[in-house]
């Protein structure tokens, strides 16, 4: 029969030391933006508590890690917009990934400007990796066409686009238009 492991101590609370040194292993560790660092020292905050003589100033500290060079919101929307063409998403889903992340609209500018230039590029990618239309290895019948149509809708792709993919037959060459 096992033994119940012992409670362990729980973290002491947080003082402006103790917040920054979490903040700088979290942006050490995760790329991440001005708003998920915040979240996370606030949610930090409210499950350590505070214990400092001054409230704490998660925005102040937000926004020296950013004066300092280690949060960039414009550069973690580039690297998403990219890393989003190479995995085969759309506008769509980069737009609310963006939001979901904090990224403001002066921000998100070369990021999607990145993702117009390379939208067809991210279809074909996403048609590649799920091996639709033209990757296929057989046509598929009208059944299964809606499904794939449906998933490229859910990667973020007009209906425009995902059509011209999922109804070509296999081999066929599709340009960019």
């Amino acid at each position: 029969m096992t033994q119940p492991r012992p409670a362990k101590n729980p973290a002491p609370p947080l003082n402006e030391e103790r917040m920054r040194q979490l903040a700088l292993h979290y942006v050490g560790k995760y790329a991440t933006t001005q708003a998920k660092l915040a979240g996370y020292l606030a949610r930090k905050t409210r499950e350590r508590g505070w214990d400092g003589e001054r409230p704490a100033d998660i925005a102040g500290l937000t926004e020296q890690f950013t004066s300092l060079g280690y949060i960039n919101d414009a550069q973690f929307a580039e690297a998403r917009s990219r890393s989003f063409v190479r995995r085969g998403f759309g506008e769509r889903r980069l737009s609310e990934d963006l939001r979901a992340s904090g990224i403001g609209d002066a921000d998100a500018i070369h990021a999607k400007t990145h993702m117009e230039d390379s939208i067809f590029t991210a279809a074909e990618n996403f048609a590649r990796r799920k091996r639709l239309g033209p990757f296929a290895q057989e046509p598929a019948p009208p059944e299964k066409r809606n499904k794939q149509l449906n998933a490229f809708l859910r990667a973020g792709h007009s209906f425009e686009l995902a059509k011209r993919f999922v109804y070509a037959e296999p081999g066929d060459e599709i340009s960019d238009d």
